[in-house]
Protein backbone atom coordinates (compact mmCIF):
# COMPACT_ATOMS: atom_id res chain seq x y z
CA UNK A 1 0.00 0.00 0.00
CA UNK A 2 2.74 2.68 0.94
CA UNK A 3 4.64 1.42 -2.34
CA UNK A 4 1.53 2.27 -3.92
CA UNK A 5 1.28 5.76 -2.58
CA UNK A 6 4.84 6.59 -3.24
CA UNK A 7 4.48 5.87 -6.82
CA UNK A 8 1.80 7.96 -7.73
CA UNK A 9 3.63 10.96 -6.06
CA UNK A 10 6.71 10.52 -8.42
CA UNK A 11 4.39 10.34 -11.44
CA UNK A 12 2.53 13.27 -10.18
CA UNK A 13 5.84 15.18 -9.44
CA UNK A 14 7.04 14.20 -13.40
CA UNK A 15 4.12 15.27 -14.75
CA UNK A 16 4.80 18.82 -12.91
CA UNK A 17 8.06 18.77 -14.04
CA UNK A 18 7.53 18.30 -17.66
CA UNK A 19 4.60 20.34 -17.49
CA UNK A 20 6.94 23.16 -16.37
CA UNK A 21 9.65 22.20 -19.08
CA UNK A 22 7.26 22.14 -21.96
CA UNK A 23 8.54 25.08 -24.56
CA UNK A 24 6.64 28.01 -24.30
CA UNK A 25 5.87 31.76 -26.84
CA UNK A 26 6.46 35.15 -26.73
CA UNK A 27 3.35 37.18 -28.02
CA UNK A 28 4.64 40.32 -28.14
CA UNK A 29 0.93 42.39 -26.87
CA UNK A 30 -0.79 43.65 -28.53
CA UNK A 31 -0.20 46.02 -32.07
CA UNK A 32 0.48 49.82 -31.32
CA UNK A 33 -2.26 51.86 -32.75
CA UNK A 34 -1.43 54.90 -31.50
CA UNK A 35 -0.56 57.92 -33.03
CA UNK A 36 2.85 59.55 -32.05
CA UNK A 37 2.56 62.60 -29.58
CA UNK A 38 3.77 65.97 -29.95
CA UNK A 39 5.51 66.90 -26.57
CA UNK A 40 7.18 70.02 -27.02
CA UNK A 41 7.72 72.58 -29.92
CA UNK A 42 10.43 75.07 -29.83
CA UNK A 43 8.77 77.99 -30.53
CA UNK A 44 5.48 77.26 -29.08
CA UNK A 45 2.86 76.04 -31.40
CA UNK A 46 0.23 79.53 -32.00
CA UNK A 47 3.36 81.48 -31.03
CA UNK A 48 2.80 84.98 -32.30
CA UNK A 49 5.18 87.96 -33.07
CA UNK A 50 7.24 84.80 -34.85
CA UNK A 51 10.45 86.05 -35.75
CA UNK A 52 13.01 83.21 -35.91
CA UNK A 53 13.99 80.56 -38.66
CA UNK A 54 14.16 77.66 -37.20
CA UNK A 55 11.37 75.34 -35.64
CA UNK A 56 12.13 71.99 -33.22
CA UNK A 57 8.80 69.78 -32.74
CA UNK A 58 9.54 66.95 -29.81
CA UNK A 59 7.42 63.89 -30.01
CA UNK A 60 6.86 60.89 -26.91
CA UNK A 61 8.51 58.24 -29.79
CA UNK A 62 11.03 57.86 -32.09
CA UNK A 63 9.20 59.58 -35.37
CA UNK A 64 10.40 59.03 -39.67
CA UNK A 65 8.87 61.07 -42.11
CA UNK A 66 7.29 59.88 -45.48
CA UNK A 67 6.07 61.27 -48.56
CA UNK A 68 7.28 64.90 -47.09
CA UNK A 69 7.60 66.71 -50.49
CA UNK A 70 3.70 65.66 -51.16
CA UNK A 71 1.92 65.55 -47.69
CA UNK A 72 3.63 68.45 -46.23
CA UNK A 73 1.85 72.12 -46.93
CA UNK A 74 2.79 75.52 -46.02
CA UNK A 75 0.13 78.04 -46.60
CA UNK A 76 1.19 81.09 -47.46
CA UNK A 77 3.66 79.51 -49.70
CA UNK A 78 7.21 80.07 -49.31
CA UNK A 79 9.17 80.82 -52.41
CA UNK A 80 12.05 78.52 -50.61
CA UNK A 81 11.17 75.01 -49.26
CA UNK A 82 12.45 75.01 -45.69
CA UNK A 83 15.00 72.21 -44.56
CA UNK A 84 13.14 69.76 -42.49
CA UNK A 85 15.54 67.17 -40.58
CA UNK A 86 16.54 64.19 -39.87
CA UNK A 87 15.59 61.76 -42.80
CA UNK A 88 16.41 58.92 -40.54
CA UNK A 89 13.70 58.10 -37.48
CA UNK A 90 14.07 60.51 -34.47
CA UNK A 91 12.10 62.43 -31.56
CA UNK A 92 13.22 65.70 -32.60
CA UNK A 93 11.95 67.11 -36.20
CA UNK A 94 13.85 69.96 -36.88
CA UNK A 95 12.75 73.07 -39.52
CA UNK A 96 14.97 75.83 -41.30
CA UNK A 97 13.07 78.27 -42.58
CA UNK A 98 15.16 79.86 -45.60
CA UNK A 99 12.84 82.42 -46.62
CA UNK A 100 11.84 85.77 -45.71
CA UNK A 101 8.00 85.54 -43.89
CA UNK A 102 5.83 88.04 -44.57
CA UNK A 103 4.90 90.81 -42.18
CA UNK A 104 1.44 90.60 -39.17
CA UNK A 105 0.81 87.06 -41.59
CA UNK A 106 -0.57 83.59 -40.20
CA UNK A 107 1.96 80.48 -41.01
CA UNK A 108 0.52 76.98 -40.97
CA UNK A 109 2.83 73.77 -41.84
CA UNK A 110 0.34 71.26 -42.40
CA UNK A 111 2.01 67.93 -41.92
CA UNK A 112 -0.61 66.14 -43.65
CA UNK A 113 0.29 62.29 -43.47
CA UNK A 114 3.89 62.80 -43.54
CA UNK A 115 4.96 62.39 -39.39
CA UNK A 116 5.20 58.26 -38.56
CA UNK A 117 5.75 56.34 -35.12
CA UNK A 118 8.69 54.29 -36.47
CA UNK A 119 7.86 51.29 -35.43
CA UNK A 120 4.47 50.62 -36.96
CA UNK A 121 3.99 54.05 -39.15
CA UNK A 122 0.79 55.65 -37.49
CA UNK A 123 0.77 58.73 -38.97
CA UNK A 124 0.15 61.22 -36.79
CA UNK A 125 -2.91 62.86 -38.80
CA UNK A 126 -2.99 66.40 -40.23
CA UNK A 127 -0.11 68.21 -37.98
CA UNK A 128 -0.38 71.77 -38.35
CA UNK A 129 2.19 74.17 -36.55
CA UNK A 130 0.61 77.48 -36.40
CA UNK A 131 2.20 80.59 -36.10
CA UNK A 132 2.15 84.43 -37.03
CA UNK A 133 4.41 87.27 -37.04
CA UNK A 134 2.13 89.83 -36.17
CA UNK A 135 0.37 89.72 -32.97
CA UNK A 136 -2.48 87.48 -33.76
CA UNK A 137 -3.56 84.22 -35.08
CA UNK A 138 -5.89 85.04 -38.26
CA UNK A 139 -9.02 82.33 -37.72
CA UNK A 140 -11.24 82.35 -40.66
CA UNK A 141 -11.80 79.66 -42.70
CA UNK A 142 -13.09 78.47 -46.12
CA UNK A 143 -14.36 75.14 -47.61
CA UNK A 144 -15.96 72.94 -50.02
CA UNK A 145 -16.18 69.96 -52.15
CA UNK A 146 -14.26 69.17 -54.99
CA UNK A 147 -15.33 67.80 -58.61
CA UNK A 148 -14.17 66.41 -61.88
CA UNK A 149 -16.47 68.69 -64.60
CA UNK A 150 -16.47 65.71 -67.06
CA UNK A 151 -15.24 62.39 -65.31
CA UNK A 152 -16.78 60.57 -62.43
CA UNK A 153 -13.76 59.97 -60.40
CA UNK A 154 -11.60 63.21 -58.79
CA UNK A 155 -8.08 63.55 -59.17
CA UNK A 156 -6.11 63.33 -55.70
CA UNK A 157 -3.41 66.22 -54.83
CA UNK A 158 -5.58 68.87 -55.90
CA UNK A 159 -4.42 72.10 -54.42
CA UNK A 160 -6.97 75.21 -53.53
CA UNK A 161 -6.07 78.50 -52.97
CA UNK A 162 -7.37 81.68 -52.30
CA UNK A 163 -5.75 85.06 -54.42
CA UNK A 164 -6.27 88.10 -51.70
CA UNK A 165 -7.97 91.32 -53.89
CA UNK A 166 -6.02 94.34 -53.28
CA UNK A 167 -4.46 96.84 -55.46
CA UNK A 168 -2.07 94.25 -56.91
CA UNK A 169 -4.70 91.90 -58.31
CA UNK A 170 -5.60 91.22 -61.88
CA UNK A 171 -6.83 88.05 -63.70
CA UNK A 172 -3.09 87.13 -64.48
CA UNK A 173 -2.68 86.30 -60.99
CA UNK A 174 -2.86 82.81 -61.73
CA UNK A 175 -0.19 82.15 -64.20
CA UNK A 176 2.02 84.41 -62.43
CA UNK A 177 1.80 84.89 -58.51
CA UNK A 178 1.77 81.73 -55.95
CA UNK A 179 -1.65 82.39 -53.44
CA UNK A 180 -2.14 84.56 -50.51
CA UNK A 181 -3.49 80.96 -48.86
CA UNK A 182 -3.15 77.11 -50.37
CA UNK A 183 -4.36 73.25 -48.70
CA UNK A 184 -4.30 70.48 -50.80
CA UNK A 185 -6.92 67.50 -50.46
CA UNK A 186 -3.72 65.49 -50.67
CA UNK A 187 -4.59 61.49 -52.04
CA UNK A 188 -7.86 60.79 -50.26
CA UNK A 189 -10.12 63.70 -49.46
CA UNK A 190 -12.92 65.15 -52.07
CA UNK A 191 -13.47 67.85 -49.52
CA UNK A 192 -11.30 71.23 -48.82
CA UNK A 193 -10.68 73.58 -45.56
CA UNK A 194 -8.10 76.64 -45.79
CA UNK A 195 -8.15 77.71 -42.37
CA UNK A 196 -6.15 80.57 -40.56
CA UNK A 197 -7.49 83.41 -43.26
CA UNK A 198 -8.23 86.92 -42.10
CA UNK A 199 -11.10 88.77 -43.35
CA UNK A 200 -11.32 90.07 -47.09
CA UNK A 201 -12.05 89.28 -50.57
CA UNK A 202 -10.21 86.76 -52.56
CA UNK A 203 -10.27 84.67 -55.70
CA UNK A 204 -11.13 80.97 -54.94
CA UNK A 205 -9.04 78.42 -57.55
CA UNK A 206 -8.55 75.23 -57.49
CA UNK A 207 -5.82 73.05 -59.44
CA UNK A 208 -4.51 69.82 -60.39
CA UNK A 209 -1.02 71.65 -60.26
CA UNK A 210 1.36 69.37 -62.45
CA UNK A 211 4.92 70.32 -61.48
CA UNK A 212 4.27 72.10 -58.18
CA UNK A 213 5.07 75.62 -58.67
CA UNK A 214 1.59 76.86 -57.53
CA UNK A 215 1.23 78.78 -60.91
CA UNK A 216 -1.57 78.29 -63.47
CA UNK A 217 0.13 76.31 -66.94
CA UNK A 218 -3.15 75.50 -68.74
CA UNK A 219 -0.88 73.06 -70.96
CA UNK A 220 -0.35 70.36 -68.20
CA UNK A 221 -2.72 72.11 -65.30
CA UNK A 222 -6.53 71.19 -64.82
CA UNK A 223 -7.98 74.39 -63.09
CA UNK A 224 -11.49 75.14 -61.17
CA UNK A 225 -12.70 78.61 -60.39
CA UNK A 226 -15.80 80.01 -58.50
CA UNK A 227 -16.83 82.76 -60.66
CA UNK A 228 -17.84 85.35 -57.89
CA UNK A 229 -15.19 86.74 -55.73
CA UNK A 230 -15.56 85.22 -52.42
CA UNK A 231 -15.99 87.57 -49.30
CA UNK A 232 -14.33 86.33 -45.71
CA UNK A 233 -15.97 85.54 -43.45
CA UNK A 234 -18.23 83.32 -45.13
CA UNK A 235 -19.78 79.90 -44.07
CA UNK A 236 -21.17 78.98 -47.60
CA UNK A 237 -19.62 75.43 -48.97
CA UNK A 238 -18.22 75.75 -52.52
CA UNK A 239 -17.99 73.30 -54.99
CA UNK A 240 -15.58 73.98 -57.27
CA UNK A 241 -15.14 71.74 -60.66
CA UNK A 242 -11.69 70.87 -62.51
CA UNK A 243 -11.02 70.97 -66.05
CA UNK A 244 -8.32 70.94 -68.63
CA UNK A 245 -8.63 74.11 -70.87
CA UNK A 246 -9.02 73.68 -74.39
CA UNK A 247 -5.35 75.43 -75.52
CA UNK A 248 -5.06 78.14 -77.87
CA UNK A 249 -4.76 76.75 -81.16
CA UNK A 250 -0.80 76.86 -82.96
CA UNK A 251 1.26 74.59 -85.11
CA UNK A 252 5.07 73.81 -84.98
CA UNK A 253 6.84 73.16 -87.75
CA UNK A 254 6.35 70.53 -90.16
CA UNK A 255 8.62 67.89 -90.89
CA UNK A 256 8.90 65.25 -93.90
CA UNK A 257 8.82 61.77 -93.06
CA UNK A 258 8.48 60.26 -97.21
CA UNK A 259 8.61 61.70 -100.63
CA UNK A 260 5.08 62.79 -100.09
CA UNK A 261 3.88 63.31 -96.60
CA UNK A 262 4.43 65.92 -94.01
CA UNK A 263 3.77 65.81 -90.73
CA UNK A 264 2.42 69.12 -88.62
CA UNK A 265 2.08 69.51 -85.04
CA UNK A 266 -0.94 71.01 -83.03
CA UNK A 267 -1.96 71.96 -80.13
CA UNK A 268 -5.59 73.17 -79.38
CA UNK A 269 -9.00 72.67 -81.56
CA UNK A 270 -8.13 71.98 -85.48
CA UNK A 271 -11.05 71.56 -86.60
CA UNK A 272 -11.42 74.77 -88.56
CA UNK A 273 -7.67 74.42 -89.54
CA UNK A 274 -7.35 75.40 -93.54
CA UNK A 275 -3.72 74.10 -95.01
CA UNK A 276 -2.02 75.52 -98.22
CA UNK A 277 1.19 74.04 -99.84
CA UNK A 278 3.19 76.20 -101.99
CA UNK A 279 6.11 76.11 -104.65
CA UNK A 280 6.81 79.47 -104.78
CA UNK A 281 3.16 81.10 -105.81
CA UNK A 282 2.30 77.98 -106.99
CA UNK A 283 -0.37 76.17 -105.20
CA UNK A 284 0.12 72.09 -104.74
CA UNK A 285 -2.83 70.33 -104.21
CA UNK A 286 -3.05 68.60 -100.94
CA UNK A 287 -4.80 66.34 -98.71
CA UNK A 288 -4.59 66.65 -94.57
CA UNK A 289 -5.56 63.66 -92.73
CA UNK A 290 -5.35 62.96 -88.67
CA UNK A 291 -2.39 61.71 -87.74
CA UNK A 292 -3.28 58.19 -85.66
CA UNK A 293 -3.13 59.19 -81.66
CA UNK A 294 -1.04 61.89 -81.96
CA UNK A 295 -2.07 65.81 -82.28
CA UNK A 296 -0.81 66.23 -85.47
CA UNK A 297 -1.53 66.11 -89.47
CA UNK A 298 -0.39 64.55 -92.23
CA UNK A 299 -0.25 66.64 -95.55
CA UNK A 300 -0.25 64.61 -98.44
CA UNK A 301 0.99 65.82 -101.94
CA UNK A 302 2.12 64.18 -105.35
CA UNK A 303 5.29 63.96 -106.39
CA UNK A 304 7.08 67.57 -106.80
CA UNK A 305 10.42 68.47 -108.43
CA UNK A 306 11.37 71.29 -105.76
CA UNK A 307 14.04 72.48 -103.46
CA UNK A 308 11.86 74.15 -100.71
CA UNK A 309 7.89 74.28 -100.07
CA UNK A 310 5.85 76.70 -98.27
CA UNK A 311 3.17 75.90 -95.79
CA UNK A 312 0.45 78.07 -94.90
CA UNK A 313 -2.01 77.59 -91.57
CA UNK A 314 -4.93 79.24 -90.98
CA UNK A 315 -7.15 78.77 -88.03
CA UNK A 316 -9.81 81.30 -87.34
CA UNK A 317 -7.60 84.34 -85.95
CA UNK A 318 -4.59 82.29 -86.10
CA UNK A 319 -1.81 82.54 -89.09
CA UNK A 320 1.51 81.16 -89.90
CA UNK A 321 3.84 80.21 -92.59
CA UNK A 322 6.49 77.53 -92.67
CA UNK A 323 9.29 77.31 -95.55
CA UNK A 324 11.24 74.24 -95.36
CA UNK A 325 13.62 72.16 -97.59
CA UNK A 326 12.52 69.00 -99.55
CA UNK A 327 14.33 66.39 -98.73
CA UNK A 328 14.82 62.93 -100.57
CA UNK A 329 12.59 60.35 -98.71
CA UNK A 330 11.33 56.81 -99.45
CA UNK A 331 8.08 56.55 -100.51
CA UNK A 332 5.32 55.55 -98.52
CA UNK A 333 2.92 52.29 -99.42
CA UNK A 334 -0.78 51.01 -99.63
CA UNK A 335 -2.12 48.75 -97.43
CA UNK A 336 -5.25 48.08 -95.73
CA UNK A 337 -6.24 46.98 -92.57
CA UNK A 338 -9.80 46.35 -90.71
CA UNK A 339 -12.28 46.23 -88.43
CA UNK A 340 -13.05 42.87 -88.18
CA UNK A 341 -15.74 42.47 -85.44
CA UNK A 342 -19.34 43.59 -86.06
CA UNK A 343 -21.83 43.82 -83.88
CA UNK A 344 -25.73 44.37 -84.44
CA UNK A 345 -26.12 48.05 -83.16
CA UNK A 346 -26.86 50.92 -85.44
CA UNK A 347 -23.78 52.09 -84.53
CA UNK A 348 -22.04 49.40 -85.56
CA UNK A 349 -19.81 49.59 -89.14
CA UNK A 350 -17.17 47.17 -90.54
CA UNK A 351 -14.39 49.43 -91.78
CA UNK A 352 -11.08 49.26 -93.47
CA UNK A 353 -8.80 51.68 -92.86
CA UNK A 354 -5.95 53.00 -95.67
CA UNK A 355 -2.36 53.83 -94.85
CA UNK A 356 -3.09 56.44 -97.50
CA UNK A 357 -5.73 58.28 -98.34
CA UNK A 358 -8.33 57.82 -101.04
CA UNK A 359 -9.77 59.24 -103.52
CA UNK A 360 -11.94 56.90 -106.19
CA UNK A 361 -14.34 54.18 -105.20
CA UNK A 362 -15.95 51.75 -107.68
CA UNK A 363 -18.67 50.08 -106.01
CA UNK A 364 -19.49 47.71 -109.21
CA UNK A 365 -16.15 46.36 -107.63
CA UNK A 366 -17.15 45.67 -104.00
CA UNK A 367 -19.63 42.91 -103.04
CA UNK A 368 -20.90 41.74 -99.55
CA UNK A 369 -22.57 38.20 -99.58
CA UNK A 370 -23.60 36.61 -96.04
CA UNK A 371 -23.60 32.81 -95.18
CA UNK A 372 -25.78 31.57 -98.47
CA UNK A 373 -23.60 33.57 -101.07
CA UNK A 374 -26.60 35.71 -101.02
CA UNK A 375 -25.84 39.42 -102.36
CA UNK A 376 -26.60 42.32 -99.10
CA UNK A 377 -27.50 45.89 -100.54
CA UNK A 378 -24.95 47.58 -98.94
CA UNK A 379 -23.76 52.03 -98.65
CA UNK A 380 -20.34 53.15 -97.79
CA UNK A 381 -18.82 56.28 -97.10
CA UNK A 382 -15.53 57.40 -96.68
CA UNK A 383 -14.28 59.38 -94.04
CA UNK A 384 -11.07 60.99 -95.29
CA UNK A 385 -9.87 62.80 -92.12
CA UNK A 386 -9.06 59.40 -90.34
CA UNK A 387 -8.96 57.67 -94.16
CA UNK A 388 -11.41 55.22 -92.96
CA UNK A 389 -13.79 53.34 -95.44
CA UNK A 390 -17.38 52.64 -93.45
CA UNK A 391 -19.98 49.69 -94.67
CA UNK A 392 -23.49 50.09 -93.63
CA UNK A 393 -25.55 46.62 -94.55
CA UNK A 394 -28.69 45.24 -92.93
CA UNK A 395 -27.29 43.14 -90.15
CA UNK A 396 -28.72 39.81 -88.72
CA UNK A 397 -28.67 37.75 -85.90
CA UNK A 398 -26.20 34.81 -86.32
CA UNK A 399 -24.63 35.61 -90.17
CA UNK A 400 -21.73 35.61 -91.52
CA UNK A 401 -20.70 38.04 -94.37
CA UNK A 402 -17.89 38.75 -96.71
CA UNK A 403 -16.65 41.83 -97.90
CA UNK A 404 -14.61 40.65 -101.16
CA UNK A 405 -13.16 44.24 -102.85
CA UNK A 406 -11.46 43.70 -106.16
CA UNK A 407 -8.72 45.12 -107.63
CA UNK A 408 -9.20 48.49 -108.52
CA UNK A 409 -11.83 48.87 -106.19
CA UNK A 410 -10.14 51.69 -104.40
CA UNK A 411 -7.58 54.08 -105.67
CA UNK A 412 -5.56 56.41 -103.44
CA UNK A 413 -4.64 59.77 -104.23
CA UNK A 414 -1.28 58.66 -106.02
CA UNK A 415 -3.45 56.75 -108.20
CA UNK A 416 -2.37 53.27 -106.74
CA UNK A 417 -5.13 50.43 -106.63
CA UNK A 418 -5.65 48.03 -104.29
CA UNK A 419 -5.13 44.51 -104.88
CA UNK A 420 -8.14 41.26 -103.79
CA UNK A 421 -9.31 42.14 -100.30
CA UNK A 422 -11.49 39.64 -98.82
CA UNK A 423 -12.73 39.82 -95.10
CA UNK A 424 -14.66 37.26 -93.27
CA UNK A 425 -16.99 38.98 -90.21
CA UNK A 426 -19.93 36.93 -88.38
CA UNK A 427 -22.58 38.55 -85.92
CA UNK A 428 -23.88 37.08 -82.53
CA UNK A 429 -27.65 35.91 -81.61
CA UNK A 430 -29.42 39.13 -80.16
CA UNK A 431 -29.59 37.24 -77.03
CA UNK A 432 -26.14 37.65 -76.22
CA UNK A 433 -26.41 41.05 -75.85
CA UNK A 434 -28.46 43.79 -73.56
CA UNK A 435 -30.32 46.47 -73.91
CA UNK A 436 -30.96 49.81 -71.98
CA UNK A 437 -33.78 52.61 -72.36
CA UNK A 438 -33.25 55.42 -70.24
CA UNK A 439 -35.76 57.89 -69.29
CA UNK A 440 -34.79 60.84 -68.10
CA UNK A 441 -37.37 63.39 -66.02
CA UNK A 442 -36.67 66.96 -64.71
CA UNK A 443 -34.81 67.73 -67.96
CA UNK A 444 -33.88 71.47 -67.35
CA UNK A 445 -33.12 72.62 -71.08
CA UNK A 446 -32.63 71.02 -74.51
CA UNK A 447 -30.37 69.51 -75.60
CA UNK A 448 -28.63 67.25 -73.81
CA UNK A 449 -26.04 64.18 -74.31
CA UNK A 450 -27.00 61.06 -72.86
CA UNK A 451 -23.35 58.73 -72.73
CA UNK A 452 -22.90 55.32 -71.12
CA UNK A 453 -19.01 55.04 -70.53
CA UNK A 454 -16.89 51.52 -69.29
CA UNK A 455 -14.83 51.22 -66.41
CA UNK A 456 -11.93 52.94 -67.95
CA UNK A 457 -14.25 56.13 -68.16
CA UNK A 458 -13.93 55.86 -72.37
CA UNK A 459 -17.44 56.72 -73.87
CA UNK A 460 -19.22 53.29 -75.33
CA UNK A 461 -22.29 54.97 -76.92
CA UNK A 462 -23.84 58.47 -77.23
CA UNK A 463 -27.11 59.87 -78.40
CA UNK A 464 -28.14 63.76 -78.47
CA UNK A 465 -31.77 64.55 -77.89
CA UNK A 466 -33.16 67.93 -78.32
CA UNK A 467 -36.70 67.33 -77.45
CA UNK A 468 -37.26 63.92 -76.81
CA UNK A 469 -36.53 62.73 -72.65
CA UNK A 470 -35.95 59.32 -73.68
CA UNK A 471 -33.26 57.22 -75.19
CA UNK A 472 -32.67 53.25 -76.19
CA UNK A 473 -29.80 51.97 -76.61
CA UNK A 474 -29.93 48.46 -78.05
CA UNK A 475 -27.42 45.69 -78.24
CA UNK A 476 -24.79 46.35 -75.98
CA UNK A 477 -22.08 44.25 -74.81
CA UNK A 478 -23.36 42.79 -71.45
CA UNK A 479 -20.99 44.91 -68.81
CA UNK A 480 -21.33 47.29 -66.33
CA UNK A 481 -21.95 50.88 -67.69
CA UNK A 482 -21.85 54.36 -65.94
CA UNK A 483 -24.45 56.58 -67.32
CA UNK A 484 -24.35 60.44 -67.68
CA UNK A 485 -26.15 63.35 -69.57
CA UNK A 486 -24.42 66.15 -70.58
CA UNK A 487 -26.32 70.00 -70.71
CA UNK A 488 -24.98 70.48 -74.73
CA UNK A 489 -26.16 74.69 -73.99
CA UNK A 490 -24.45 75.21 -77.72
CA UNK A 491 -25.86 72.22 -79.44
CA UNK A 492 -22.56 71.38 -80.91
CA UNK A 493 -23.45 67.48 -79.82
CA UNK A 494 -19.97 67.82 -77.76
CA UNK A 495 -18.91 68.68 -74.23
CA UNK A 496 -17.04 71.99 -73.95
CA UNK A 497 -14.55 72.72 -71.25
CA UNK A 498 -14.54 75.81 -69.40
CA UNK A 499 -12.05 78.96 -70.04
CA UNK A 500 -9.90 80.88 -66.78
CA UNK A 501 -9.69 84.36 -68.48
CA UNK A 502 -13.33 84.19 -70.24
CA UNK A 503 -14.74 83.02 -66.56
CA UNK A 504 -16.41 79.99 -68.70
CA UNK A 505 -17.89 77.26 -66.85
CA UNK A 506 -17.85 73.72 -68.41
CA UNK A 507 -20.78 72.25 -69.62
CA UNK A 508 -22.76 70.38 -66.72
CA UNK A 509 -22.24 66.76 -66.04
CA UNK A 510 -24.47 64.67 -64.25
CA UNK A 511 -23.89 61.35 -63.26
CA UNK A 512 -26.19 58.91 -62.56
CA UNK A 513 -25.47 57.37 -58.86
CA UNK A 514 -25.31 53.83 -59.26
CA UNK A 515 -23.35 51.42 -62.18
CA UNK A 516 -26.17 50.53 -64.64
CA UNK A 517 -25.39 46.39 -65.27
CA UNK A 518 -26.87 44.76 -68.54
CA UNK A 519 -26.58 41.55 -68.85
CA UNK A 520 -27.01 39.48 -72.05
CA UNK A 521 -30.92 38.80 -73.30
CA UNK A 522 -32.22 41.56 -70.72
CA UNK A 523 -33.75 44.35 -70.96
CA UNK A 524 -33.27 47.00 -68.68
CA UNK A 525 -35.65 50.37 -68.12
CA UNK A 526 -34.03 53.21 -66.32
CA UNK A 527 -35.43 56.74 -65.04
CA UNK A 528 -32.74 59.01 -64.30
CA UNK A 529 -33.98 62.12 -62.49
CA UNK A 530 -31.75 65.14 -63.17
CA UNK A 531 -32.79 66.99 -60.25
CA UNK A 532 -31.06 65.19 -58.18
Amino acid sequence: MLKNKIRYIFILLALTVIGCAKRGYITGGLKDTIAPVLKASFPKNLSVNFKGKEINLTFDEYVKLKNLNKQLIISPPLKYNPEVSPLTPSKIINIKIKDTLQENTTYSFNFGQSIEDNNEGNPYNQFKYIFSTGSYIDSLKVGGTIKDALNKKEDSFVSVMLYEVNDKFNDSVVYKTVPRYITNTLDSLKTFKIENVKAGKYLLIAMKDANGNNKFNPKDDKIGFRKQLVTIPNDSLFELKLFKEVLAFKTVKPFQTTGNKLILGYEGNPKNMKVVLKKGNEIIPSIVTKYPSKDSVQVWYKPIKADSLNLAVANENYNKSYTFKKTVQKKDTLSFSAKTSLGLSKLDQFTIYSTRPLVKFDESKIKVTDKDSVNVKFTTSYDIYNQELKFDIPKEPLQSYRFQLLPGALTDYLGQKNDTLSYKVNTRNTTDYGNLRVNLSNVKQFPVIVQLTNDRGDVVTSEFLDKVNFVDFMFLEPAKYTLRVIYDANGNKEWDSGNFLERRQPEEVIYFPKEIDVRGNWDVDQTFDLSR
